[in-house]
């Protein structure tokens, strides 16, 4: 099965958190799923980085080749598609970072591993 990330799951799972639910490191570590983290999700991390809202347990340069190749986590790159997707979603979440990534899972058919229940205001697939 294929699955995209949300930017906090990501990160969750990284840091080991406890708040990333067993379900979604079952389905993150399993070998059997594709898993793919959209780069809105690298570039909305990397302005939280620069403004000091979020820091990383290793530079951002180093964690993410390494973590995202020993996860084998892909990166889903922007698509005109995906973003003429955007244009059209109801604003059911404000936020534009998790705006693009449902548009691109909309797009690839592609079900979220995340937390946030706004999500399913748009009818994708969630697991958490």
């Amino acid at each position: 099965m294929k699955y995209l990330l949300d930017t906090h799951t990501l990160l969750w799972f990284l840091k080991g958190d406890n708040k990333l639910s067993d379900k979604a490191r079952q389905l993150i570590d399993s070998p059997r799923n594709e898993k793919f983290l959209s780069i809105a999700s690298l570039w909305e991390i990397a302005i939280k980085v620069n403004l000091g809202k979020l820091v990383l347990d290793k530079p951002f340069e180093k964690l993410f080749p390494e973590q995202l190749h020993f996860n084998r986590i892909e990166i889903l790159d922007i698509t005109v598609d995906s973003l003429i997707k955007l244009t059209t979603l109801p604003f059911h979440h404000r936020d534009p970072f998790d705006r693009l990534i449902i548009a691109q899972a909309l797009v690839e058919e592609l079900p979220i591993i995340g937390i946030d229940a706004a999500f399913d205001a748009y009818g994708i697939n969630r697991e958490w």
